[in-house]
């Protein structure tokens, strides 16, 4: 650093991490960023109910001259593009684990979470803004767990190798703890309070039927 599917570079495996840092930190990681959101004309069958959409279109890395407000790159009769810049996506340590999630798929993604206008505010109808940007996986996941519109496109290979730095210096795979046998389980009644099975009937009810 509407909802859309789950981010899809992969199935993010079951795992347990916390993250190492050093104690001596300096400067943080960052990456500035630009986002360039485009909206698009629909046809067909998606048109009989929207006639526009819009959608990710670019993560733009070392924006360097790109200024720092948004402006419309392309007003056309099919398709309009919108130029965000001045993001800086700054890595933290305690994220090493969502980092790794990403840095480890096929294909690592930027994340960007965006939201459409509430009224025209840069235009004359409502522009969809972008919010933020990480490359977190996790981070991604709680801003779609709270409802918001997620997309991603692919990190280029210099991002990934500095992703993938970043994870090997920070995050630290804790060992799983071994299960505990059945046997050891600690027995609940219904109500999930704790319960304990006593013999005594049990002894009872063998003497009754023996006499």
């Amino acid at each position: 650093m509407g909802l859309v599917a789950a981010p899809t570079c992969r199935q993010a495996p079951q795992l347990i991490g916390r993250y190492s840092e050093p104690a001596m930190t300096t400067q943080r990681e960052s990456i500035e960023v630009a986002v360039v959101m485009r909206r698009e004309r629909l046809t067909g069958e998606a048109a009989r109910w929207q006639s526009w959409r819009w959608v990710l279109a670019e993560v733009l890395e070392d924006p360097a001259g790109l200024g720092t407000e948004p402006r419309r790159l392309l007003h056309g009769a099919d398709e309009e593009r919108w130029l965000h810049p001045g993001f800086v996506v700054e890595l933290f340590a305690d994220e090493a684990a969502g980092y790794y999630l990403n840095a480890t798929t096929d294909a690592p993604c930027w994340f960007v979470k965006w939201r459409l206008e509430e009224a025209p505010g840069l235009a004359e109808e409502p522009v969809a803004v972008p919010q933020t940007v990480t490359l977190s996986y996790d981070e991604a996941g709680r801003w779609l767990d709270a409802q918001e519109t997620v997309e991603q496109l692919p990190a280029s290979a210099a991002v990934v190798e500095q992703l993938r730095d970043f994870v090997a210096a920070h995050y630290e795979p804790e060992p799983r703890k071994r299960k505990r046998p059945e046997s050891f389980q600690t027995l609940e009644d219904r109500f999930g309070n704790p319960a304990s099975i006593s013999t005594d009937k049990l002894r009872r009810n063998d003497r009754s039927g023996g006499g």
